[in-house]
């Protein structure tokens, strides 16, 4: 969905990109029903299992054949609501004027002054926002429309990249690779298996990525694997 506001004693034009509300709600019709009918299952396979004494997890498998079909229908539509929420929440929202850029996600909102932003690109299926000096602002999930969300970005005077314009610096990081800053290979050791076992979109994954970027290292995740670059000033 794409809309402008105006804010302010001048009135400035403000672009605001989000999820369709159709789509949203599409989410909540189908995880909630959805969520429902395996609460149903529950019942059956419960009773199938008790019945097969090699089976593993007997325990819990007896509880839930002794919890009557209307509680395990309700459990399984809370359930399926609760993701719907989940998925609601981390949606991204972007708002564009032509002095900011407001990025709001899991409830957090980040703002950068046009001034700051060098220029904005897709990396797969992330909005990533460079700074002048070369470093990354930020790197977001995005669930939008690409198409529309640099057609926003131009349209509100910020520069569009059509990919990114460091990418041929990147090379793939090994334990020990020569000439990083100081602590940063053990940050990308303490890195790698949060990035191997849940993605690069996890909050602690997140986290060491900012860590990274404060040494002056730039990581860009592909496959599950790390690549880095180092910003002129760090090398």
């Amino acid at each position: 969905m794409r809309k402008k506001t105006e804010q302010g004693p001048g009135k400035a034009r403000d672009t605001v990109l989000s999820e369709p509300a159709w789509r949203t709600a599409c989410v909540y019709a189908f995880c909630t029903p959805a969520g429902a009918g395996l609460g149903l299952l529950v019942g059956p396979l419960a009773d199938w299992l008790v019945t097969l004494p090699w089976a593993p997890m007997q325990g819990p498998a007896e509880l839930a054949a002794s919890v009557p079909s209307p509680w395990l229908l309700a459990a399984g539509a809370l359930a399926g609501l609760a993701l719907s929420i989940v998925a609601h929440f981390e949606q991204l929202t972007i708002r564009l004027s032509d002095d900011r850029v407001v990025l709001t996600r899991k409830g957090r909102e980040r703002a950068f002054a046009h001034a700051d932003i060098a220029s904005a690109f897709r990396d797969g299926k992330h909005l990533v926002l460079l700074g002048h000096g070369g470093g990354e602002l930020v790197r977001v999930e995005c669930g939008l429309d690409f198409a529309r969300v640099a057609d926003a970005f131009t349209s509100c005077g910020h520069v569009w990249a059509d990919a990114d314009p460091y990418k041929n610096e990147f090379r793939r990081w090994v334990p020990d690779l020569p000439d990083l800053p100081n602590g940063a290979n053990a940050v990308l050791r303490a890195r790698a298996e949060p990035l191997k076992e849940k993605g690069p979109d996890a909050d602690d994954v997140q986290e060491l990525r900012d860590e990274l970027a404060r040494l002056g290292v730039v990581v860009r995740d592909e496959k599950r694997r790390q690549y880095v670059r180092t910003l002129p000033t760090t090398k």
